[in-house]
């Protein structure tokens, strides 16, 4: 009934922030334990080209990084972190890589509510997450933000 086991996806994103809130909010009903994911984008549309050493590192730092304040920003709010994870991919399959790992009964994500033209050019996260993704998704929207 109630998640046991949540995998919030965080990108850095204001509305990141929003979908950590409602994180916030479910563990304190439910002492859930949270796993949280960062997904270093790596494909052919955004790195054509082998990364080069320098290259790979750099991104590593700068996800490391938005990983790390994801982390922190729930331990601040009072939450247990049970896991850290970095990945590099795609981010809707090493989402649901990491959902089928660690047995997670809900994925909690933000959506920037792009608009059908850039879902279908670069694709949606939210969206394929939800799609394909064996269990219950909380997908935070705003209006506002864009």
């Amino acid at each position: 009934m109630f998640p046991t086991r949540i995998l919030y996806a965080t990108d850095g994103s204001p509305t990141a922030d929003l979908a950590r809130s409602r994180v916030v909010d479910l563990v304190r009903r439910t002492d859930a334990a949270v796993h949280v994911v960062h997904v270093a984008l790596v494909s052919p549309w955004t790195n054509p080209h082998p990364l080069g050493p320098g290259q790979r590192e750099r991104l590593q730092l700068e996800a490391r990084a938005v990983l790390e304040a994801g982390v922190a920003a729930l331990e601040a709010e009072g939450v247990d972190v049970t896991g850290a994870h970095l990945r590099s991919g795609r981010a809707t399959d090493e989402i649901l890589r990491l959902r089928d790992e660690i047995d997670a009964d809900l994925i909690v994500i933000g959506s920037r509510g792009q608009n059908a033209f850039v879902r279908v050019l670069l694709g949606n996260d939210a969206e394929g997450v939800v799609r394909h993704a064996p269990c219950a998704v909380l997908v935070v929207r705003s209006e506002e933000i864009r």
